[in-house]
């Protein structure tokens, strides 16, 4: 069970940000014993690899903070955070050690579909609020948003290594954001769609 809670918060996190749980897992997997990877995975905790993934990391909360740019850096990370949830996901597999359990590891493809799965879903959401809160706002939300992902993104990595069972809860209350976010979007796409029937500007 805290093997997939683990990685369900890691890939929730990449949704948010692609860079952020990979750093973590990587830092810490060199730093302490609470992340082990599996075999095939201790690249992610080579210096040089995160020293690349500290420069993308940069780049990405630089452009994700800016109007209109934000929209186009989502365009591109669409295939770079699900598969960075899959990474996320499958590399702390070897947390199934805690619960006893080797069902996990004996299905790697389980947890790189389900981190691709989740972190997607995330990412969906975070594209489509995203131009909604710039135009709500006039492009002031943007870094706003940006900083509230990216404070997210470090927070939900370190409960998912360190306190797995709180990200049930964590996820809850995304859910209810999602649910918010969700209605906020048709509403103003259907008062949009009223104002164009309108002629109004």
């Amino acid at each position: 069970m805290f093997a997939a809670l683990t990685g369900l918060g890691l890939s929730t996190a990449a949704g948010l940000n692609a860079y952020i749980p990979l750093l973590v897992v990587g830092v810490l997997a060199n730093v302490t014993d609470r992340v082990k990877l599996p075999d095939g995975y201790s690249w992610l905790s080579n210096w040089g690899v995160l020293a690349v993934i500290a420069v993308l990391l940069v780049a990405e909360m630089v452009l994700d903070k800016v109007p209109a740019v934000d929209s186009v850096n989502d365009a591109i990370q669409t295939a770079v955070r699900p598969a960075a949830g899959g990474v996320v996901f499958s590399a702390t597999n070897a947390a199934a050690e805690l619960d006893h359990s080797t069902w996990m590891t004996e299905h790697p493809w389980v947890g790189w579909v389900a981190g691709i799965l989740v972190a997607l879903a995330v990412h969906a959401l975070k594209a489509t609020a995203r131009p909604m809160i710039n135009v709500g706002t006039g492009g002031v939300g943007a870094p706003v948003a940006s900083t509230v992902e990216d404070v997210g993104s470090l927070g939900m990595s370190l409960v998912a290594v360190f306190v797995p069972v709180l990200v049930v809860v964590v996820l809850l209350l995304m859910a209810v954001l999602a649910w918010w976010t969700i209605r906020k979007v048709r509403r103003y796409r259907a008062a949009r769609r009223a104002r164009r029937a309108s002629g109004s500007p």
